[in-house]
């Protein structure tokens, strides 16, 4: 399957309310956010007046990925916890938008929590807050948690310990430079998760773009996953577009079975919002 879109889906503590005019209206548990979205260029469902009935904080940006967040209403936290089945993350408001979980992934930690098994390994790599490891730990596999961020490794540890779990493997490093030693060590992953940015900074400050990586980075995974295993990839840059992420899965994972798609989910207000695109190794 190629090119056909996958939507996700909000759940009790989450749900994407609105989107439009180059924002969008969330729902965190009992508190509202909104937020910059450039695929929200549509008209909204509802009146931005409207939103901000509903808010306790919009992020504004400053140019560029950072920004502040203004308070809307008095009594708005800036740090609360939500579940996801077992799962509790605490989400702290930060200077780059993101609150420490990307709700759209609820599709992936559902096919985690369906295809890791207790003993297996679980790679995740650029591994954020942990979400994805957390669902991994939770069905008792050997879960690697790999960041080159040490607050986000902090965090992840603080939804792991929410979560009532324990020993993820935390790994303070560059997701390319260790999946290059997994291979020379000879290790294998049943089951391997990269979320990667449009661009990052790695461990040791070095810039680098996904496009200039992308070959690698899946040339690696390939190598370290499992002939058995499954892998999943989410790509947010534009400069990859669904043809090119095919063509390199093409040249591989062209012995496995595979799928790319485009991630969508829809608002209460029934507008749909695009979210990236997706690799799926069955």
């Amino acid at each position: 399957m190629s090119g056909q879109k996958l939507f996700t889906k909000g759940w009790d503590d989450y749900e994407l309310m609105d989107a439009g005019g180059g924002k969008k209206l969330e729902r965190w548990g009992k508190i509202f956010t909104i937020r910059p979205e450039v695929q929200a260029y549509f008209k909204s469902g509802k009146t931005f007046e409207e939103w901000n009935k509903l808010a306790h904080w919009e992020f504004i940006s400053k140019g560029g990925q950072s920004g502040n967040w203004k308070r809307l209403k008095k009594d708005a936290p800036d740090e609360w916890k939500i579940k996801y089945e077992s799962l509790q993350f605490q989400l702290k408001l930060t200077k780059f938008k993101h609150l420490g979980l990307f709700p759209e992934q609820r599709i992936n930690w559902d096919f985690i929590s369906k295809n890791t098994h207790r003993d297996q390994n679980f790679l995740n790599l650029f591994a954020y807050t942990g979400a994805a490891s957390c669902m991994a730990k939770s069905r008792d596999a050997m879960t690697f948690h790999v960041d080159s961020v040490k607050q986000l490794i902090s965090w992840a540890r603080e939804n792991m310990e929410l979560s009532e779990l324990e020993d993820i493997k935390w790994v303070h490093e560059d997701a390319l430079k260790f999946a290059q030693r997994e291979l020379k060590r000879g290790n294998k992953y049943d089951g391997i998760i990269m979320d990667p940015p449009a661009w990052g900074i790695g461990a040791k400050k070095e810039r680098w773009k996904l496009e200039d990586k992308l070959d690698d980075l899946m040339s690696n995974a390939a190598k370290i996953l499992d002939k058995k295993g499954f892998l999943i990839m989410n790509t947010y840059s534009p400069k990859i577009d669904l043809s090119l992420l095919e063509s390199k899965a093409n040249d591989h994972f062209s012995k496995r079975n595979f799928e790319v798609v485009e991630l969508w989910m829809k608002t209460a207000t029934g507008k749909d919002l695009f979210y990236g695109n997706l690799l799926r190794v069955k």
